[in-house]
């Protein structure tokens, strides 16, 4: 090992632990020590019981494999600790979050390079396994995988650059070529031919296969002895207890053979584990499953000179081809049992094959196998130093266009009834007992009028929907108070209530859009009808926010009577009232208007700097372009991705930044607000964060998950510590169509002027 590596973290399963990657990891760890002993190893294993493990002094950190909170400790351990390469082991079942996705969270906040080995590789992902999967390999300097295939699948399916992965086959213990009679006076089976399978039981595993081809077997030769050796899986036992090995039994029973079959029920150590490889004259793994694409039990027995029998899942394919073995198809007993017949009585072809795979298996053991894992160490160290930070994938910024999903109207249309949106789901299904909200309303009403104007949605279906939206608006109008209500139960009563000012301003924004920009012209005349008298009580409000949203709306009518004196007399008073909120509060390190940042933060700057260029002053613009460039550093995570500030607690001035429960409508107001900024000072910056910004609905979040339903066309409505709310209220999926449809309009503008950004 180079002198520049003196510190090495193994992230994995470890022993005691029982796993096929815990062993894998230990084995590698320890036999990476004997050889290195100048180089410090620091193993971090993931915990999946209460209770823990009775790890050994190696272990120096420990992850809760639920608990998100100890992976984000678990980076800054190493990167305080100065590791100079992480070895991930990777397999999506042994990490916490969806898809295993909380080991990115993890991953992303690393400074040193990182050494990835993939135990599992999917043809056919999820759509979830698959971004996680993506983030992975990006974030990884190298991969290491352990057959062709895996190569051949991560080149098809993940596009990934042959330079970044290497093959470095399944290390086995190193073990002696002698005669299987050896060891079987020791397990009692003296004078037997001896098949073996061995690892933890599982039903995929196939086992009761080779037991229902063992009649014919014995009948041939009768002191054939099938040995099993393994424990139950533990996630299995948990869940189904000895329920699989019970009905491995009742077979045996069932066909006589119980004297010929030997269930060793333990965890065997690695002493014992050789002695069993040794003394097998046959092993056979009868997995059911093409789509295994690792087997270190077969890695195991092949290396250690066994015959092997083995259905054609994708390692025992490769690993036995060309005659090295003899493969039999899944689930067929009768050529188990012929393959077993004709190895036990052809003496001369099974020990040819048992020397021919145990010459082959010497590149394959243990220490030969470190050795080419301390070389990639050393490269990955030369190629980035560990002072170099990874940033979370994103969408290059010098792409002027980016790939966005498609407009999908199906689950706004669900949760819409003849009265309008419904405010709350459960899950994706509409929750009648919370009734509609006009806030709700009004922004369903931007909506449709903002995809009128982008022309790709039938217009009739539009139109259907926006006479909804705007019959509830107008609904919510009550002319004795001067003022919108805004909560409607599903038995079409309103609730009593003190009228909220924010409520009113989103009103007053929704019908200034639907006269700004509508060419419906009933929907133009219905609205203007009420926006004067709407508007005149505005100047008496309290809410920043109301202010905002109704500087929104009035921006969005003059677009149309740009002449009317009161509504530009309105304009004026209010952003001056925010202007001077903004200076009375603002300071070198705290850029705001408020002590405080609580929800809809954006709307606030995105608010000044549309007034300031409407009225022409320099100075209010700046403010506002101030502001918001200070609330999106704060919105940005330390790896480069949006992240609001969260509702678990409000971020005061010089306090801590709450960071959970995150929401939709913060990633929205950020959205809207960046691209306004673009458009107003094409700074290339403004584009760029507003599509980051956006992306956080895609899965650029702490949590490395898609908020976005692309089945139902929902969006789920918050982003908690260690998952999603998977409710899919119309707040969140409003949030995220108003985000799609204004990055898609600026995506339309930009490919047909093929406007440049500017640098």
């Amino acid at each position: 090992m180079a002198n520049n590596i003196k510190k090495i973290a193994f992230i994995g399963n470890y022993l005691p632990r029982r796993c096929g990657i815990a062993t894998f990891t230990t084995d590698l760890c320890e036999t990476f020590a004997a050889l290195n002993p100048s180089v410090q190893l620091f193993v971090i294993p993931v915990t999946d019981i209460e209770e823990g493990y009775d790890y050994p002094e190696r272990v120096r950190f420990e992850i809760k494999e639920q608990d998100i909170g100890s992976y984000k400790a678990a980076a800054d351990f190493l990167n305080l600790n100065d590791i100079d390469v992480v070895c991930l082991q990777h397999e999506f079942g042994i990490f916490g979050g969806d898809a295993g996705s909380y080991i990115l969270t993890l991953l992303r906040q690393l400074k040193m390079p990182i050494v990835t080995t993939l135990h599992t590789v999917l043809q056919h992902p999820s759509v979830r396994q698959k971004r996680v999967m993506d983030e992975l390999l990006d974030l990884s300097d190298y991969v290491v995988v352990m057959t062709q295939k895996a190569i051949d699948i991560l080149q098809a399916v993940y596009k990934i650059h042959g330079s970044k992965m290497l093959l470095i086959p399944h290390g086995i213990p190193d073990v002696s070529f002698i005669d299987p009679n050896f060891y079987k006076d020791q397990y009692g089976v003296e004078g037997k031919t001896a098949l073996l399978t061995f690892g933890l039981l599982a039903p995929h595993k196939g086992i009761e296969v080779i037991l229902r081809a063992l009649p014919k077997v014995i009948k041939e030769y009768p002191n054939a002895v099938y040995i099993v050796v393994g424990a139950t899986h533990p996630n299995l036992l948990r869940s189904e207890g000895e329920a699989y090995r019970l009905f491995l039994q009742r077979i045996c029973d069932e066909l006589e053979i119980s004297r010929n079959v030997i269930f060793h029920n333990r965890f065997v150590s690695s002493e014992e584990l050789k002695e069993l490889l040794v003394l097998a004259d046959i092993y056979i793994t009868p997995y059911l499953e093409e789509a295994q694409i690792v087997s270190g039990t077969l890695a195991y027995s092949f290396g250690a000179g066994n015959a092997v029998i083995s259905t054609p899942y994708w390692h025992a394919a490769e690993l036995l081809s060309d005659g090295k073995g003899i493969i039999v198809p899944f689930n067929d007993p009768e050529a188990i049992g012929q393959a077993i017949i004709r190895l036990i009585g052809n003496e001369n072809e099974r020990n040819a094959m048992r020397k021919n795979a145990y010459l082959l298996g010497r590149e394959m053991i243990w220490s030969n196998v470190a050795l080419k894992y301390a070389s990639i160490f050393e490269e990955s160290r030369m190629k980035r130093p560990p002072a170099m930070k990874k940033k979370i994938k994103m969408y290059p910024l010098e792409q002027q266009v980016p790939v966005l999903p498609d407009i999908k109207l199906d689950y706004l249309v669900r949760m819409t009834d003849s009265i309008g949106i419904f405010q709350h789901a459960t899950f994706n299904v509409p929750n009648f007992s919370e009734g509609y909200c006009t806030d709700d309303n009004a922004r369903a009403l931007i909506l449709t009028v903002l995809l009128e104007n982008l022309g790709t949605i039938n217009p009739l279906k539009i139109n259907d929907l926006a006479s909804r939206y705007l019959g509830f608006v107008r609904y919510a109008w009550d002319p004795s108070i001067g003022r919108f209500r805004n909560f409607l139960t599903f038995q079409r009563n309103w609730k009593e209530e003190v009228p909220s000012e924010d409520c009113h301003g989103r009103a007053l924004w929704a019908i200034g859009t639907c006269i700004g920009q509508s060419k419906n012209e009933g929907f133009t005349q219905m609205s203007v009808e009420f926006f004067e008298k709407a508007l005149a009580p505005s100047v008496s409000f309290t809410s920043p926010r109301a202010w905002a949203f109704i500087l929104l709306g009035i921006h969005e009518y003059l677009q149309r009577f740009h002449g009317d004196r009161l509504a530009r007399n309105c304009l004026q008073t209010l952003a001056t009232r925010l202007h001077d909120l903004y200076k009375a509060n603002s300071d070198a390190e705290w850029r705001w208007f408020e002590s405080s940042l609580t929800y809809c933060d954006a709307k606030l700057p995105h608010a000044l700097l549309l007034s300031g260029h409407d009225l022409n002053n320099e100075e209010m613009l700046k403010a506002g372009i101030e502001a918001l460039k200070w609330l999106a550093k704060i919105q940005t995570s330390t790896r480069g991705h949006f992240q609001p500030v969260g509702t678990d607690g409000e971020y005061h001035r010089g306090g801590v930044k709450p960071v959970f429960d995150q929401q939709p409508i913060e990633a929205y107001a950020t959205v809207s607000a960046c691209l306004e900024a673009y458009r107003v000072t094409k700074d290339k910056m403004w584009y760029e964060k507003a599509l980051n910004a956006f992306q956080w609905f895609l899965g650029s979040n702490d949590l490395g998950i898609s908020l976005y339903d692309p089945v139902a066309g929902g969006c789920c409505d918050g982003l908690h510590i260690n998952r999603v709310n998977c409710n899919q209220g119309a707040e969140s999926t409003l949030s995220f169509l108003l985000s799609l449809t204004e990055m898609t309009q600026m995506k339309n503008i930009l490919e047909s002027l093929k406007e440049p950004l500017e640098e």
